[in-house]
Order: C-alpha cells, then structure tokens, then sequence
C-alpha cells in the first residue's frame, strides 16, 4: 500500500514551501517520523519527516521545486500490498530464481553440480546467490560512488538496515544499510574503488550460507576443478580439497554437512587476499568508529588537523557512531574553553594577551549555490531599506551595578530557574518596558491604508545566529514578564533555532526586535529594521573602560563596565528625538539596576 507524503501546514500565512534538499532517495528504506526531506518557506527551514515506515518508492517534487501546503511530495511502501515489491528493487536487487534451484538441485544433482548455474545466477560480477547489494542514487546530479570502508567482512552475519558500508561522493560521504539479514557472502567492489549508481557491492545470502568471496579471487582455477570428482572430494577430505570445496558449497542437496565449510576457506586460502578479512576477526575493530584507523571524511580529518583536536578521543554522534562535523567543532571548543583557565592561574601577571591562531575557511576559493535562508534574509533586508527612511543613534550605558547583581545572584537564579542569568534579560525587560511609555517605537506603518498601527503588546524579537543563518524568535507578551520569563523564554527558543526545530509560529508577530551583536565583540553596529516594524535595538560588547563617575566629592575617574546601545528606526514614524528619549529610558533603567526583588537579593 502506497502512503503519500504531503506538505504540511508550516504556519498561519505559510501557503506554500520549497523542496531544498531530500534526505533519502527512491528506494531506499525509511522510518515512520525519521527526517524524510527539508522544506524551505519564506519564514523557517524544516525537516519533513516520513509518516510510515517503508520504501520510498516515488519522489514527486524535485530539489528546489515549490509547492502548496497539501501537495503531494512523494509515495512510500509500506509493504502491505503489491506495489512494494515494485518499489524495493530499486534499491536492491533480489535474485528471485534461488529458491527455484533449491527443488531443482536434488533431481539433477550427479550431472549438475558444477558452479555455471551459480556464475550465471550472479552476473554482476560475482559467483554468490542471494539479495545484491547495489549503490542507491545518492543525489540528482550523483553517479558514481567511491567505497571508503566496509563495516562487516565476507562472512559476518548483518542485519537489515543495519550499516554495511561507507561511500563516498563528490556531494556526500554516507553509509549504505544492508538491505536484507542473512550472511554477508560476497564483497563485489573493494575498498577505494569507484562504482556507478546501480552497480552491485555485494551479495547477501541467508544466515549460515558459505561466503562466496573466495572463489571470486581464485576464477581461473576454478575451471581445472570443476570436474565432477571435485563433489566427492568434500565430504571425505573436506580440509585438504578448500580450493575445490568453495564452489560445491552452493549445492543445497546437503547444507547440514556443508555447515563446517566456511571454516575451512579460512584456514586454507590464507595467502589469497580476499580471505584474510574473513580469517582475521576483523569485525571487532571495525566496530570502533572512534579508534584512529576508523574511516571519516576528508572535512573530518582536515578540520580535527586545523584545530588540533586528536579524532581517538572525540565521540562520534553519526550513525553507528560516526564522527561528524559537528563533533570535532565541539571537542576543540571544549579544548579552548577548558585551556584559558589553567593559562590565567599560571600566569595571571601576564598582561599581553595572545593573538587567536585564525583557521582557513573551509568555503576559501569556492564557489557555491546561496541558501535559501540566505535569499530570504537578503529579499528583506533590502525591501526593508528600499521601503524605509533608516538612520541610528548611539547612547553609551554604564551597566557596572547590572554585572554586579548579575554576578551576586546567578548562582541561586541557575539553581532555583533551572536556566543561566546571562545579560540578555536585563537588556530585553528594560527594552519592554520603554516601549510602554514610548508607543511610536513600538508601531507598524500600515502602507495600504495610510495608518499607524500602535501596538499594546511588546513582542520582541530576539535575532540568533544559527549553522543556518540569522532567524528571529519571538518572544511574546515580554512587556507582562519578569526576568525569569524572559530568561527561561530566551534560552528556550534559542535552542530551538539551534537545534532546527523552532516553528514558523514562533518567527512570527514580532513587534520590536533586539540583536545582541556585543556576545560576538563588536562595540555597536547600524542595525537594519525588519519590515513590518520601525525599531531595532542593538547591543554592544560590555567592556571594561576608564570613566568618569559623579560623586558627592567631585568627579573622579574609575574602571567600569560600559556597553552601546544603538537603536536603529524608521524616520517616516519615528524622529530623532523619539529614538533618543527612547534610548534614554532604557540606559536610565539599565544604569539604577533594580533588580534586587525579581532576583531575590
């Protein structure tokens, strides 16, 4: 039974999506909710995930393709009926006559035992029976796949889906699951060998059956001892007859006395290259993806180089405990994190500090395709300034007492709200509650009917740099919350956007947005407003700086922390002296820092 997979409603405006990438391709097998596909629209980026287990037998809207929320985006067998088996050979191929021979064998077995019928059943290039192994599409412009690394030997007992072996593409580096259990018989193309999409890897036969890997290796000879004397030799001298034993061991007319076979290729064809994977219990060491021979890609391995990071300790995450990307970035964060500390107790006089050993860029010298994310982000921006008069005003803000209360109440705060107090609600809260006594910050020019909408609620939007690229989350209602609301709803949707799962819905109905462009160093910077709003908050970089601080005794100069608040808006609504007596407001806030009750100091 065919199951259709269709394009969800992505949020309340949300009509239609586009294709940006497929995750599995035709054929290839696939888990009730496991990430089918990704969908891009003009508010978020999302992964689609598989509404039935089976095989994805027809892929309906191709990469880069756009269509309605409701439309058809590809069909999946979920094996219940006929059309299943129509599907699955597209990313197997299963030699449908071996059951055939098995009746046929014990009629005919004086005059045709000889290993022909086996050759012919396998044309592919190998002498094994069973279900083929082939290189499924790996991406619409992909032919041809190199084998990095097999994860099982000829002769190992595997598991469907479970991961047989890695390939590598000009795209991808991924692994190929095995797609029927039994015994692994027959490896048709080595490692760092090149294959087309559809070629045969492998043969896969039931649990128990001879490999037949051997004779592969040893084809000219196999004609000089396929007489029919080569059949009695292995039931009376089974170990000194290997060389002749392997090609008999396909006649079902005995499989009970053949079970001891396999052993005897191991012993006796030692010096054949193919074998000494089977002969030595390799299988244990391939198992260990985080030992230093296990395969990663070339990326990986450039990347572990670049930062230092030894690929032996890192814990891979990927599929059967692969190392990713990902997994080096964190490890040589980890590493610098960890290394600054032991640095500063050694030397806390040392007052130079150390210039930071820059990394080439991975994307250095390429030219390649723009995301969609970043098409999307590009279209408003540059909307936003075609359709706005934008300017910005600069006010510094001395947040000495604020990273004092901070540091005294963090602790007990991480302990009693279960989220960190970093700076970011302390700038979010004072923001909200300026934009209560200062309404034309908080508005909307509604250019059709020529009004000013003034908003009763604050809705900020809070900008967070992801892999993906800049997105907004909204946190709602911020004007009606404490610190601790702002803090949990901050963190909460921050690991949502990181994480990939945040909703359209979630990037939706900002009324006022803050972007913290001080947590990666930058003093301020001229913020663009996001259409549909007329303000935009930026903050700056908290640094220690010499100031001059008013006391009853007379001006004297100290060390405080100082940060920029620049505040970016549409002239059309707002004027200058709105954006300063705005800013004001917030650096008026900021500066008394009372927030004793809402931290419980």
């Amino acid at each position: 039974m065919a199951v259709s997979v269709t394009l969800p409603a992505l949020g309340e405006s949300v009509t239609e999506g586009t294709v940006t990438r497929w995750l599995k391709a035709e054929g290839e097998r696939v888990e009730a909710d496991e990430p089918l596909l990704e969908v891009s629209t003009d508010k978020v980026d999302t992964e689609i995930p598989a509404p039935a287990s089976g095989v994805l037998s027809s892929i309906k809207v191709a990469e880069d393709e756009t269509v309605e929320v409701g439309a058809e985006l590809a069909l999946i067998d979920d094996g219940s009926g006929a059309p299943a088996a129509e599907a699955a050979p597209q990313a197997q191929q299963v030699a449908e006559p071996a059951p055939e021979p098995a009746p046929a064998a014990p009629s005919t077995e004086q005059a045709a035992p000889a290993p022909a019928p086996t050759a012919e059943a396998s044309a592919g290039g190998g002498s094994a029976e069973g279900t083929d192994v082939v290189l499924p599409a790996l991406g619409e412009s992909v032919t041809e796949g190199t084998v990095t690394r097999w994860l099982k030997s000829v002769g190992d007992s595997v598991e469907a889906d479970e991961p047989l072996l890695e390939v590598s593409t000009d795209k991808v580096d991924t692994e190929i699951p095995a797609p029927a259990s039994g015994t692994l018989l027959e490896i048709v193309v080595g490692e760092d060998e090149t294959a087309e999409v559809g070629a045969k890897l492998a043969v896969i036969g039931e649990a128990g059956a001879a490999p037949a890997a051997a004779p592969a290796q040893e084809a000219p000879a196999a004609p000089a001892q396929e007489a029919p004397a080569a059949p009695a030799q292995p039931e009376p001298t089974p170990a000194p007859a290997a060389p002749a034993q392997p090609e008999p061991t396909p006649a079902p007319a005995a499989p009970a006395p053949q079970a001891p076979a396999p052993p005897a290729p191991q012993q006796q064809t030692a010096p054949a290259p193919e074998p000494t994977p089977a002969a030595a219990p390799a299988a244990p060491a391939a198992a260990q993806p985080v030992d230093d021979g296990a395969y990663v890609t070339p990326l990986v391995r450039k990347l572990a180089a670049e930062n230092g990071v030894d690929l032996s300790t890192v814990q891979g995450t990927g599929v059967g405990g692969r190392i990713r990307k990902q997994d080096v970035i964190a490890a040589a964060e980890a590493a610098k994190a960890a290394a600054p500390a032991p640095a500063a107790a050694a030397a806390p006089a040392a007052a130079a500090k150390k210039a930071p050993a820059l990394e080439a860029s991975p994307l250095r010298g390429q030219t390649v395709k723009m995301p969609r994310i970043r098409k999307v982000i590009g279209d408003n921006m540059v909307k936003a300034l075609h359709e706005q008069a934008q300017l910005s005003s600069v006010v510094e803000v001395d947040v000495t007492r604020l990273m004092k209360l901070r540091a005294r109440a963090k602790d007990a705060f991480a302990a009693r709200e279960g989220v960190k107090l970093s700076p970011m609600p302390f700038f979010v809260k004072a923001a909200a509650q300026a934009l209560k006594a200062h309404a034309p910050i908080n508005a909307k020019i509604n250019e059709a009917e020529g009004t000013i909408t003034y908003f009763d609620t604050e809705n900020i939007g809070i900008a967070v740099d992801s892999e993906k690229g800049l997105m907004t989350p909204v946190i709602k209602n911020a004007g009606d919350l404490n610190l601790a609301g702002i803090a949990k709803a901050t963190a909460d949707l921050a690991g949502k956007v990181r994480a990939g799962k945040i909703s359209p819905d979630e990037l939706a109905g900002a009324t006022f947005t803050i972007s913290n462009t001080g947590s990666r160093g930058a003093l301020f910077d001229t913020i663009i407003v996001p259409p549909g709003q007329v303000a935009i908050l930026g903050i700056g970089a908290t640094v220690k700086r010499p100031a001059v601080i008013e006391t009853e005794d007379g001006p004297v100069i100290g060390v405080r922390d100082m940060t920029y608040l620049t505040l970016s808006y549409d002239h059309r609504l707002v004027d200058g002296a709105d954006a300063a007596r705005y800013l004001t407001a917030v650096k008026a806030i900021l500066e008394a820092g009372e927030f004793e009750v809402e931290l419980g100091l």
